[in-house]
């Protein structure tokens, strides 16, 4: 009971971090937020924002890279996702210029609205057309030279302890299509110091461990090639993610 308390205790003391972070970042994420020039500024602060607030409550980042990462071009970063903290997790991983892509929701977020608003992308699933719109302008970043984080799970599952989930089709097919190659990253256990938001069973300090897979090449892919893509990044999450 004291050790649910305590677990309860610090998930209240993350938010209060975040709320803090978000309210001392705010004035460099509105500036740097309202003209897409500025968006590499923008990712800049955003990373101090993920750091400062996950330090300040004991949230650390382990990252076990197979092979060094050459960040001169874009890339599409495919992880599993089970808790909030997969955002700062995986932000902090980016280098150059960046966006995530995620549901439609967290454009009415209180710290993430900013973002979905500005450089991000929320993309609404329900929709054909809404999602047509968001993998265009995915498309578009990509040609830019921006790269995109995108949890191809598009959702935290109810299940506790967490599985991975069925992925959605299009960065497989989006990646195929610009020739652009995927990052597949494990996020190692997470969600065992916060899964989900933290509010059903609290959250713990501790170090989160992020398995950086050698990049997957789409050159010569056809579209033909989405669905063995698709299944050999499930396979490379699923056998570090959730094998222990």
């Amino acid at each position: 009971m004291i050790i649910r308390i305590l677990k309860k205790l610090h998930a209240c003391w993350y938010i209060l971090t975040v709320v803090f972070s978000f309210l001392l970042f705010f004035p460099f994420f509105y500036y740097y937020s309202r003209k897409p020039e500025r968006f590499p500024t923008l990712n800049k602060y955003r990373k101090g924002f993920g750091f400062l607030s996950s330090a300040l409550a004991g949230f650390f980042y382990r990252y076990r890279v197979q092979q060094p990462i050459v960040w001169d071009r874009p890339y599409i970063v495919c992880a599993n996702h089970t808790s909030n903290l997969d955002i700062s997790a995986i932000t902090l991983l980016m280098q150059g210029n960046f966006a995530f892509l995620g549901k439609e929701e967290l454009v009415r977020n209180p710290v993430l609205g900013i973002f979905f608003k500005t450089i991000d992308i929320p993309v609404n699933r329900e929709s054909k057309i809404a999602s047509f719109r968001a993998f265009k302008k995915a498309d578009e970043y990509l040609q830019a030279g921006m790269s995109l984080v995108i949890f191809p799970e598009g959702k935290i599952g109810n299940e506790y302890p967490p599985i991975l989930h069925e992925f959605k089709n299009g960065p497989f097919r989006l990646a195929i299509e610009r020739q652009i190659p995927i990052i597949p990253v494990s996020i190692d256990h997470l969600w065992k110091l916060m899964w989900d938001d933290g509010f059903k069973y609290g959250s713990r300090p501790g170090i989160g461990q992020l398995w950086v897979h050698e990049p997957i090449e789409t050159t010569g892919m056809t579209i033909d090639d989405a669905d063995l893509l698709k299944d050999q990044v499930y396979q490379k999450l699923q056998q570090q993610s959730f094998s222990k």
